[in-house]
């Protein structure tokens, strides 16, 4: 064999049947149901900041790509679209449009861009952008419409109202019981009729397009289900304890960015370990700091945080727990 037949080039070497757009645009038509439910709770408010947050993530990416990095363009690959409509799904149906935008820039100059793009950022994008808006604009971050209602559906003057974590939150600092407090009932929490963030308002549809990524192999099961798995442990060990103080675990799974977090942000390829046992251990922390801040915390949803925060311990992880060596046989 001669030299010039053999192509040289650097690790990883490794194939799969699925392509990065292919990726990207599953896990896109994964969270369209959950987009349908928004819009039939919220209406057109909640299509105008899906489209808006879409749309100028992925002209962000272009500009910077085209006039500053001088590089090809990859907002065909779908990364873009996929990182604004889980930044959507992490809003309000009545954010501001000039707000929208300005996460939009975050999430994808800063959370993204900045570290040179697709699979090499460490933390997911749609959550700094989330984050940088939730601390800089507190008070339109967490007003939320009232489902159904003529307002919610327009986003203008909507009638807003406290999540079900939120609710719970600030009656646990007035002394109030859990079983004097007026909660949804599981059946609308499961639905999707309380207020929320888009991607908050139904479990059953973001656990249909969880398990349409499983059955496409595009995730696997070891995150969500270490996820979601410690989270219910710890609600139900707390729950036990004071009943009356702590919340039961479904209300955690189903009030909440619970679902939307443990199968479609924990499991970005790029934010999260390498190994099984990294990923059981990533989804683990991510239980942890997500009951420990929604229970102990200033806030009353601690997904984002407690996901970002385990994406910064992914090198570590990845140094603890290494991949076995390609040909190295286990003895």
């Amino acid at each position: 064999m001669s030299v010039e037949q053999l192509t040289v080039s650097p690790s990883p070497h490794i194939k799969d049947s699925h392509t990065t757009k292919e990726i990207m645009w599953w896990v896109f038509a994964a969270l369209v149901p959950a987009l349908v439910v928004s819009v039939y709770f919220f209406g057109w408010s909640a299509l105008r900041v899906s489209l808006l947050s879409i749309f100028f993530c992925v002209i962000f990416e272009f500009l910077i790509q085209r006039f500053m990095l001088k590089v090809s363009t990859t907002i065909c690959d779908g990364s873009a679209a996929v990182t604004g409509l889980l930044l959507a799904f992490n809003l309000p149906s009545t954010l501001p449009t000039w707000m929208i935008i300005v996460g939009a820039f975050v999430a994808i100059a800063i959370g993204k861009m900045s570290f040179g793009g697709l699979g090499k950022n460490p933390f997911n994008p749609a959550l700094v952008g989330r984050v940088f808006l939730l601390i800089s604009f507190p008070v339109d971050m967490t007003s939320w419409a009232l489902p159904f209602s003529s307002e919610a559906f327009f986003g203008v003057d909507a009638k807003t109202g406290a999540t079900v974590l939120g609710m719970v939150k600030e009656g646990i600092m007035q002394g109030k019981l859990i079983s004097a407090m007026a909660l949804p009932s599981l059946k609308s929490m499961f639905a999707g009729n309380m207020p929320g963030s888009l991607g908050e308002v139904s479990a059953l549809a973001l656990f249909i397009g969880g398990i349409a990524l499983l059955f496409k192999r595009i995730i696997s099961w070891h995150i969500p289900v270490a996820f979601l798995g410690t989270l219910i442990f710890m609600a139900l060990s707390f729950n036990l304890y004071n009943g009356e103080r702590f919340l039961a675990p479904l209300i955690h799974l189903l009030a909440g960015g619970a679902m939307l977090g443990a199968f479609f942000m924990a499991t970005d390829m790029v934010t999260s370990p390498m190994t099984r046992w990294g990923q059981i251990i990533f989804g683990i922390g991510c239980g942890v700091l997500t009951y420990l801040i929604r229970t102990f915390g200033a806030y009353p949803e601690g997904v984002s945080f407690a996901i970002l925060i385990m994406n910064a311990l992914v090198p570590l992880i990845d140094k603890m727990i290494r991949p076995r060596p390609f040909g190295v046989v286990k003895k």
